[in-house]
C-alpha cells in the first residue's frame, strides 16, 4: 500500500511530482524539506500541506533558484500577494516580438554560481538555464514542458532557442559524453520537450500555394541525426508566414534532388552537427539544379548551416548564416525575392504546394 491514514509514502510523492525518490530524501536530510510524521517513527508519510511545500521546492528550483535558497522560501510558506499594477502597454504577439528588426527584450544578466545545476557543465549561462537544467536531470517533464513555454512565451523564440534551449541542450549532451553514458535520458527527455515546445510555437504550416511564396526546404545532410535546430528554423519561418518543407534527418541526396525540382524553392537549408557530415558536392550539386523557360531560368539559394560546415570554405552558390537570427534574416529576403520573380521563372508543377 501507498497510502495510510497518515498520508503518501515517499515513492508515491515523486511519481506525484514527477521526481526521483532519491531527490526528496536529499530534501529532506539537507534542507529540513521532510514529512511532518513518520510511520513507526521510521516511514516517511507526507501530508497534503508537506506536498504543497514539496510542490513549491519544485517550482522554484525549476526557475533557477539554488536548492538551499529554494527550500528556506518553500518552508516560509508563499509570499503575500502584491498590490495590483495598473494595466500595462499590450505587449505584440511573441511571435512578431521574436523575429523583429529590433533586438527581443533582454533576457536577465547570466548567473554565474558554481554548482548550481545538477553538476551541467552550464558555466556563465541565464538563470532559466539552470532551472531548465535541474528539472531535467530530476526528469521533471511537466517543470521542462511549463519552463520552455514560459521562455517562449517572454522572450520570443529566438531569444528562448539561442539564450537558453540550445545552451541546456548541449551542457546535457557534453554530460553524457563525459560520465560513461549515463544521462542519455536526460538528453532524451530534454530533446523531446524542446521539440514539442518548438512545434507548438510553429503552429499550422503555412502554405506557398495560398501566400504566392515559393517554400524552403530544411534538411539534414546524409548521415545526420540532429534536427532540433532546423525544428527551431521551422517555427521561427512559421513565426515569418513564410512556408517550409520539412525533411528532417538524414535525407539521402536522391530524395533531395527531387524535392528540388519538383518544388522550386526558394531556399535549401542543409544542416550537419559534425565536420564528418558535411557533404559539400551535395552543396553544390543543389545550388546547380536550375529550372523554368529558357533564359529565365531559376536556382535556389542553398543555405550551409550548423557547426559541421565550420572552418571550411563556402561552396560555390551557397551561403552560410550564423545563428538562428541570420538564417531567419537570410531567408525572408531570398523567399521576399523569389516571390517577387516567381511568375517570370516558370515554376515546376507542383511548386508552391508545402
Amino acid at each position: 500500500m501507498t497510502q495510510s491514514s497518515h498520508g503518501l509514502t515517499t515513492g508515491a510523492v515523486a511519481r506525484r511530482l514527477g521526481v526521483a525518490p532519491t531527490t526528496l530524501r536529499t530534501w529532506d536530510r539537507r534542507y529540513g524539506i521532510g514529512p511532518a510524521a513518520r510511520e513507526d517513527g521510521r516511514h516517511r508519510r507526507w501530508t497534503p500541506g508537506d506536498i504543497a511545500v514539496l510542490h513549491e521546492m519544485c517550482r522554484l528550483t525549476s526557475s533557477g533558484i539554488p536548492p538551499a535558497e529554494a527550500a528556506r522560501a518553500a518552508l516560509a510558506g508563499p509570499a503575500p500577494a502584491p498590490a495590483a499594477p495598473a494595466a500595462p502597454a499590450a505587449r505584440p504577439a511573441p511571435a512578431v516580438a521574436a523575429l523583429a528588426p529590433v533586438g527581443p527584450e533582454p533576457l536577465p544578466r547570466p548567473t554565474r554560481r558554481p554548482g548550481s545545476g545538477n553538476g551541467l557543465p552550464l558555466g556563465a549561462v541565464r538563470q532559466e538555464c539552470r532551472g531548465l537544467g535541474r528539472a531535467a536531470v530530476r526528469l521533471d517533464a511537466w517543470a521542462v514542458d511549463e519552463m520552455l513555454g514560459s521562455v517562449i512565451d517572454q522572450y520570443g523564440l529566438v531569444t528562448a532557442w539561442e539564450e537558453v534551449m540550445a545552451p541546456t541542450l548541449h551542457a546535457v549532451g557534453r554530460k553524457w559524453e563525459t560520465s560513461g553514458d549515463r544521462y542519455v535520458e536526460v538528453e532524451h527527455l530534454l530533446s523531446w520537450h524542446v521539440s514539442s515546445a518548438l512545434r507548438r510555437a510553429a503552429g499550422p504550416p503555412a502554405s506557398g500555394a495560398r501566400t504566392g511564396v515559393p517554400p524552403v526546404l530544411l534538411a539534414c545532410v546524409p548521415g545526420e541525426q540532429h534536427t532540433l535546430a532546423l525544428e527551431a528554423l521551422a517555427a521561427g519561418l512559421a513565426g515569418l508566414g513564410l512556408p517550409t518543407l520539412m525533411f528532417g534527418a538524414a535525407v539521402p541526396p536522391e530524395a533531395l534532388d527531387q524535392a528540388v525540382r519538383r518544388t522550386g524553392p526558394a531556399a535549401v537549408v542543409l544542416w550537419s552537427q559534425a565536420r564528418s557530415t558535411a557533404n559539400h558536392p551535395l552543396a553544390r550539386h543543389l545550388a546547380e539544379v536550375a529550372w523554368g523557360v529558357k533564359g529565365a531560368r531559376a536556382r535556389p539559394a542553398v543555405l550551409t548551416a550548423g557547426p559541421g560546415w565550420a572552418g571550411q570554405p563556402l561552396s560555390p552558390g551557397t551561403l552560410r548564416p550564423h545563428g538562428l537570427r541570420e538564417a531567419l534574416a537570410l531567408l525572408r529576403g531570398l523567399c521576399d525575392a523569389a516571390a517577387g520573380v516567381g511568375a517570370d521563372t516558370g515554376r515546376p508543377a507542383g511548386a508552391d504546394q508545402s
